[in-house]
């Protein structure tokens, strides 16, 4: 039953426009989001019926693994298999993934809220980025590759049998995409010989699949960078000749792990290949924006889980006969930090709203959207929610004082996967970059 739950969003939003609330809303014995404190604090009017059920039914799967699960796996490094098997169980993981896939059909507006949703329960950014790859990474793959290899390469993704990371970066070339290294030579029999290293590549210890794109065609003849790179659905084998992931220890996030990984001559099969051969960085933006989408929502929910905390304690702690909330030094930078996060909610849905009205086979298309301003709405979008975060992680930390440094308030671990967002997948200074010179029509500074 679960799973016809996700795809029935669809049909009740559409008879939203008949009656105030769908049915099953309405049927709901609590909402999430109603009339409690503790998930009150983001203002949720003017979404719409679907994402507000998503919301509420992703909260109640996350009521599973409460605040100390989380601080468990960030000290023990261990993946939360058990978050990915209750979302798997629920058809969530497909969420954006048609339905003939056993996906829910739905966009990415609702798998924004499905993130932020993960990230704001307590899970923070290692909850959200243990599924991340799998919403994302699939984008691309779903609409390039062909009848025959979308239920082949994707079923098993919604099912939670397989998992994805996605294969990108490079240590030597960094946010140079097109400068990148690692090749894919033709055998003879039709297959690939995989040979490069790729850097920050999260899960690649427990996928089962990578999203790649390796050169096909030296960056010396082909007529334009973008030209002569392809995107690869392959195996992940730990056994096989020529792969080695090894885990970099990092900061914060510690449940997901982050790799590099070397390929040496590595096999892969020809039916691998996504789209054309020479056509893979045209295909892999379309994972792109909505990578950065997903990330905003998360960095969203990171920011008000940090700030829910903030909140509490402020009116809980009593110093001098009085709540520390009643002082202005206290409340103003939490009011301050709830007013960017509701600003960069606005962007990130919108953003998400265009992501999701460009595509043709979406219900509401509009022609008129470009993949120019679906870009430029998207890059804002990660950068005002992750700016907004790290303001609301580091002034709940401030305003907890000794309290903030302490595991058992969480609020530390908020603070410290908050850079996450700022940094990837692409800086806050690229991003600049790239509004100056797209939508501001600057000349190109680097």
């Amino acid at each position: 039953m679960a799973k016809h739950f996700v795809s029935s969003l669809r049909p009740l939003s559409r008879l939203a426009t008949q009656r105030t609330r769908p049915q099953l809303l309405t049927q709901q014995p609590s909402r999430a989001f109603s009339a409690t404190c503790q998930r009150k604090l983001m203002e949720t009017s003017g979404f719409t019926d679907e994402q507000l059920t998503v919301r509420d039914a992703i909260f109640k799967v996350c009521e599973q693994f409460p605040d100390d699960y989380w601080m468990e796996r960030d000290i023990s490094g261990e993946y939360p298999h058990e978050l990915h098997a209750a979302l798997a169980k629920d058809g969530w993981i497909g969420i954006a993934l048609p339905e003939d896939l056993g996906g829910g059909g739905l966009g990415i507006s609702e798998a924004t809220m499905m993130m932020q949703t993960i990230a704001e329960s307590g899970a923070g950014m290692q909850g959200a980025q243990s599924i991340h790859a799998n919403v994302y990474a699939t984008q691309p793959v779903m609409k390039f590759a062909s009848s025959e290899q979308r239920p082949r390469f994707l079923s098993k993704i919604v099912s939670g049998e397989w998992r994805t990371c996605f294969g990108v970066t490079e240590p030597t070339t960094g946010l140079d995409t097109l400068k990148l290294k690692t090749k894919a030579t033709r055998n003879s029999d039709g297959g690939y010989s995989i040979s490069g290293q790729k850097i920050w590549i999260t899960n690649a210890q427990i996928a089962q699949k990578m999203v790649l794109l390796a050169r096909t065609t030296p960056l010396e003849e082909v007529k334009k960078p973008s030209e002569g790179l392809s995107m690869f659905f392959v195996d992940i084998d730990h056994s096989k000749p020529g792969f080695e992931a090894r885990k970099i220890r990092k900061m914060g996030g510690r449940a997901v792990d982050a790799n590099e990984v070397f390929f040496d001559n590595y096999q892969i099969p020809s039916d691998a290949l996504i789209g054309k051969e020479g056509q893979g960085f045209k295909i892999i933006l379309h994972g792109m924006n909505a990578e950065r989408s997903l990330l905003a929502g998360e960095a969203l929910g990171l920011g008000y889980a940090a700030l829910k905390k903030a909140v509490a304690y402020a009116k809980d702690r009593v110093v001098f006969g009085r709540p520390i909330g009643q002082n202005q030094g206290i409340q103003h930078p939490l009011a301050s930090a709830f007013m960017n996060l509701e600003a960069a909610k606005l962007a990130t849905y919108h953003a998400a709203r265009l992501y999701d009205r460009s595509n043709p086979d979406h219900p509401d298309y509009d022609e008129a959207i470009t993949q120019h301003q679906v870009g430029v709405a998207c890059n804002s979008a990660k950068y005002v929610a992750a700016e907004a975060a790290f303001a609301a992680c580091e002034k709940a930390v401030m305003s907890m004082g000794g309290m903030g440094y302490a595991s058992e308030y969480h609020v530390e671990r908020y603070m410290r996967e908050c850079f996450v967002p700022r940094l990837a997948p692409v800086s806050r200074e690229m991003i600049m970059n790239f509004i100056g010179e797209r939508a501001l029509g600057l000349p190109k500074s680097y």
